[in-house]
């Protein structure tokens, strides 16, 4: 068994085998749920720091940085449900048996570059957002290679369930933004 920080950079990686190490180690899913707060953490202060240097009022800069550090965390929980009942139930191919936390734990994993979207406050703007984009991107890969190991999918199932559950997620979270307030 490999050290915490180990694993992270494996993950951020792409090795398929801490995938496979995380989803058969039950006592991980608490570092998983570390790797997604360490991320909530840093999207959160650059989009502080971001904010605040832009003269944004104190409000509208309390929402969108509650808001920036909600989003791995919906992320996490909303796209690992979103994966586990498409791909153990409409993918579901022969070789298929996982359970939800063996989806959260290694989909967890998968947000250790999401850690370098903290480096999005680097000045010139335009680099700040190269920064963002690239961490973006390889959270999504790691998704896929976490998708893939976490299912015993082969890479274009992965590809598959995670666009299908993406979709869902990003409809219900539409969905949810257009319903009506009750007062």
């Amino acid at each position: 068994m490999t050290s915490f920080g180990m694993r992270m950079l494996r993950a951020a990686w792409l090795h398929a085998d801490t995938y496979e190490e995380v989803e058969a180690d039950r006592s991980s899913i608490w570092q998983a749920a570390l790797v997604v707060a360490g991320a909530c953490t840093a999207i959160g202060l650059a989009r502080y720091v971001q904010s605040s240097g832009a003269g944004i009022p104190a409000n509208p800069l309390v929402l969108q940085v509650a808001l920036s550090i909600a989003e791995p965390l919906v992320l996490w929980v909303g796209g690992s449900a979103f994966v586990f009942m498409v791909g153990a139930t409409f993918f579901r191919g022969p070789e298929t048996e996982t359970d939800f936390a063996e989806v959260l734990r290694t989909t967890g994993f998968a947000f250790t570059p999401a850690l370098l979207r903290i480096f999005a406050i680097i000045p010139p703007p335009a680099l700040g957002l190269g920064i963002d984009l690239v961490a973006r991107a390889w959270v999504f890969v790691a998704f896929v290679v976490a998708v893939r190991q976490a299912l015993d999918f082969s890479t274009a199932r992965a590809i598959g369930t995670f666009g299908f559950a993406a979709l869902l997620l990003w409809l219900m979270l539409w969905g949810l933004s257009v319903v009506p307030l009750p007062f």
